[in-house]
């Protein structure tokens, strides 16, 4: 390389003209040099994230951060003995109902709507009245309707009208009825201010710490006095209560925050408990609302106590912890030896809180020893302690259920895990199973429930689906195919919470959670849990075992709760036996729920629904109108049914629990499923007490058809059509004589007479089915009108329908003479009328059952006529009139 000197005009050497080679040479040097420093930067980088979260030496890095239970108090050492939990029942309950009625101010405001919230939780029935100037009914007979009055802003109480106030307070008196009033937060402070009426003083706006509860009161059942809630307590607009009456008794104190005021350590009154000495009425006044959780379960008790026992809970509360996926994982996040012990050592301090308790560990033998070679000690140890633990069955591989179509290879893999569960020992006759996912339980997959019984002989199961995995308050079990399926609980822990330093919130969210927040709430409002966790929750920083026996702990701290544990046909069993109700299913409609989306077939579409049900009711020409219907080339009905022709009968019969896909194989998939108008008839739906509510969960935009003729004609057309088929009923009595018949009559004869009378009560039905369905998915067709001129009223349809382009039934329909009615008109220009069983000529009515049936129809045709005007319907039908004026003239 040869370099050239050159002397610049001051006689200094420079640094001459370098050679084009030498340039970049030197700057590929420089470029390489940079490129393996950024690349060593990013591999140290990757590997140290890698081993801190996933590598051997994990457990080491973490040790110091592994958060340990730390919950204390009097209970947990046995330095108290434990009081008994007070009954609340009295003879005052037996003249009430175990209903709440709360006021407020508006029907979103917040603290009324936390309020319903935790009643729906409780399963405690309720009424939400806007407070104003009129009052609900309040008396059932010689019965109070509610058994406490909540008052979600107490100034509503307060300043309530004279009229009003006086009628409350009489049947408050009368009928031992409590009430509960929630201090609202003002913009302005009071200071020593009188409540209007009351020897009772407030002091508002005030900023609170260290509640603490009077073990003196006899209000105090779920919730157990005697420690203290530690901390600034929610929001800076408390209220505290000073009495000069000794009907006023403090239910809880706290002490004022030294952040606002200096240090003070008189007790203030946040809850005050009126035994009713002044006035007759028993109270319950809260300083706050329900931020505070305490508040919450106050709350809970001040009903029990206020209702004299009608709304008591009980207070035993039975736990299952789900191990999921426990020999599923990725290397580096399953469970090694130590956390096995940790595992062991965990269960069995629970178990001294609460008998019978046993981590309950699920598995998919596919996955087994497919860790790190200390994990897989880790599975060797869990299997060497099998008989310590319950276990139920995952899939062999962890596939989810509903990506089977075919039944058989569905049970060949559950057989592989049947077998893996034999040859290492672990027990198969638990009757309990969970699938991936939650998948195929809800929305319902028939070849997993129908795999689970072959193989597994499988009796209960449990998901987060049903109906919805939010709001937790609804979730729901039902029973189907003989296997129980109970609500499944989440804890705040999933699979990727492994580390608490990572944890959403931060380890402060998580004890929130467990003293006194979700989790807590959880077990206090559900007698029944099952807990769904992870394997990889219990290595890591173990943050199930540190969860949950902190909120055993604090449980026992803080309420009276009689914890146990079972194995889970137990649970399902005692959750029939608590809900029984609930056994029925409701099948929603999957498509309104993405989650559900995800575990439901590829192969089914929410397209095969019908968009439209002709309800009914039966004998006022449904069959013509389906018939009708037909004939439009858009419009497609479900195919027949084998025993009921063409109705399917699906909401109002045994046929609802053959279930979802059932229903859905009358509706065959088509390509042009969106330009297809599907429908489905069946005439029993319009009077079914069921129906509305089944089929607006599975259908909730489908449009409603129903027809309407004179009652009274229509029921006695039910009675001829039952004579012409054969009833024995029918033919051995008249009609008369089924119309008149008494409740003592026969059962089959009162049977008959009810299948006369009862769907004559057009209104009383509408109005049901109006209480799920808005009034604008509802076409009333007169009768009287199909039958005389069908065209229009198929125009009409059409129209309401929104069926584009229409089309014009004039030319395919033709008045029949000889039939009397108008029937379709073929390719051949001839008519095709229904069958012989249809417009049959009968008899005419006799004209004292006609008379009869005019004034029993009285009131419902009222009604009708009202709900017609209220829906605004256009003309009243000629019948209708007809049969109010014909009455009027009797």
């Amino acid at each position: 390389m040869v370099t050239r000197i050159t002397i610049n005009e001051a006689g200094v050497p420079l640094l001459g003209a370098v050679s084009p080679r030498y340039v970049v040479k030197q700057a590929t040097v420089k470029r390489c040099v940079l490129v393996l420093l950024l690349v060593s930067i990013i591999s140290i980088l990757y590997y140290t994230h890698y081993i801190i979260s996933s590598g051997p030496l994990s457990s080491l890095i973490h040790r110091d951060t592994r958060p340990e239970p730390a919950i204390r108090c009097s209970t947990l050492r046995g330095a108290t003995r434990l009081p008994s939990a007070p009954d609340h029942r009295s003879e005052a309950r037996l003249r009430i109902d175990p209903k709440v009625l709360v006021f407020v101010e508006t029907l979103y405001s917040r603290l009324g709507r936390e309020i319903a919230e935790l009643l729906v939780y409780n399963r405690i029935k309720y009424k939400l009245e806007v407070a104003g100037k009129s009052l609900p009914v309040l008396t059932n007979l010689d019965k109070g309707r509610y058994g406490v009055l909540i008052f979600e802003n107490l100034n509503k109480y307060l300043q309530m009208d004279k009229w009003n106030r006086e009628l409350l307070d009489k049947y408050c008196r009368e009928y031992s009825v409590g009430i509960i009033g929630f201090a609202p937060p003002g913009e302005e402070s009071l200071v020593g201010a009188q409540l209007k009426g009351f020897p009772l003083f407030i002091h508002t706006n005030l900023r609170l710490k260290d509640a603490q509860l009077n073990a003196a009161s006899p209000i105090l059942r779920l919730t157990r006095s005697g420690e203290t809630a530690w901390g600034p307590l929610p929001g800076g607009d408390w209220t505290i209560f000073q009495a000069n009456h000794s009907t006023y008794e403090p239910l809880a104190w706290a002490y004022r925050d030294s952040l606002d005021y200096p240090a003070n350590k008189s007790p203030l009154a946040t809850v005050i408990q009126d035994h009713g000495r002044y006035d007759g009425i028993q109270r319950v006044l809260f300083g706050s609302g329900l931020r505070f959780w305490l508040h919450k379960l106050l709350l809970l008790d001040s009903l029990s106590y206020l209702s004299h026992g009608q709304l008591s809970l009980s207070l035993n509360r039975m736990i299952l912890v789900d191990v999921d996926d426990i020999l599923v994982g990725e290397k580096g996040t399953r469970l090694r030896k130590d956390d096995v012990m940790a595992l062991l050592a965990t269960q069995q301090r629970i178990q001294a809180l609460v008998p019978g308790f046993k981590f309950n560990l699920g598995f998919s033998g596919k996955y087994f020893h497919h860790g790190t070679t200390e994990e897989n000690l880790g599975d060797d140890m869990l299997l060497e302690n099998v008989d310590r633990f319950t276990w139920f069955s995952h899939m062999w591989n962890h596939q989810q259920p509903h990506l089977y179509e075919n039944v058989t290879h569905l049970q060949f893999d559950m057989v592989l895990n049947k077998q893996f569960a034999k040859d290492h020992g672990i027990p198969t006759v638990s009757g309990y199973s969970v699938s991936p996912h939650h998948s195929g339980v809800y929305p319902v997959h028939e070849s997993l429930y129908e795999a689970w019984k072959r193989v597994w002989n499988i009796k209960v199961t449990s998901t987060e689906e049903y109906p919805h995995l939010r709001p937790a308050r609804l979730r729901r079990g039902f029973i189907h195919r003989n296997i129980m399926v109970l609500p499944r609980q989440t804890c705040g822990l999933f699979t990727h919470t492994i580390f608490i330093e990572r944890y959403p919130g931060g380890r402060e969210k998580l004890d929130e959670s467990i003293q006194g927040g979700e989790l807590f709430q959880t077990i206090v409002y559900n007698p029944i849990n099952i807990f769904m966790t992870h394997m990889s929750n219990y290595g890591n920083d173990r943050l199930a075992l540190y969860t949950f026996e902190s909120v055993i702990k604090f449980i026992q701290c803080w309420t009276n709760l009689r914890l146990s544990s079972a194995p889970p046909l137990v649970l399902g069993e005692r959750y029939f036996q608590l809900y029984p109700e609930e056994a029925d299913p409701v099948w929603g409609n999957p498509c309104d729920d993405q989650r559900h989306q995800k575990i439901w077939s590829r192969n089914k579409t929410c397209d095969q629904l019908p968009r439209f049900l002709v309800i009914g009711p039966q004998k006022t020409g449904t069959t013509a109108l389906y018939t009708f219907l037909s004939i439009h080339p858009a419009i497609s009905s479900n195919l027949p049914s084998p025993d009921t022709f063409e109705e399917i009968q699906f909401f109002n019969g045994k046929n609802y629990y053959k279930g979802l896909d059932w229903y859905m194989s009358f509706f065959p998939a088509s390509k042009n499923e969106s330009s297809r108008y599907l429908f489905e008839k069946s005439a029993t739906y319009f009077d079914g007490e069921l129906v509305p509510r089944r089929a607006h969960a599975l259908l909730p935009r489908a449009k409603l058809i129903t027809i309407l003729l004179s009652p009274a004609r229509r029921a006695y057309s039910w009675y001829q059509h039952t004579r012409v088929h054969g009833d024995p009923i029918a033919n051995n009595y008249s009609f008369h004589a089924v119309i008149t018949a008494s409740d003592s009559a026969p059962k089959p004869l009162r049977d008959l007479r009810n299948r006369c009378l009862n769907p004559g009560k057009y209104a009383q039905h509408l109005e049901r089915w109006l209480s799920f369905y808005p009034p604008q998915q509802l076409h009333i067709i007169d009768g009287e009108q199909l039958r005389q001129n069908p065209v229009e009223t198929l125009h009409e349809l059409q129209r309401f329908l929104k069926i584009t382009p229409a089309f014009n039934y004039s030319s395919h329909l033709r008045y029949d003479p000889k039939k009397g009615f108008f029937c379709q008109v073929t390719n051949e220009d001839r008519t095709k009328c229904l069958g012989k069983s249809k417009g049959r000529q009968y008899p005419p009515m006799e004209d004292r059952s006609y008379k009869l049936l005019q004034r029993y129809y009285l009131s419902h045709n009222t009604a009708l006529v009202k709900l017609l005007k209220r829906l605004g319907s256009r003309t009243i039908p000629q019948w209708l009139k007809e049969d109010l004026t014909d009455t009027v003239m009797t």
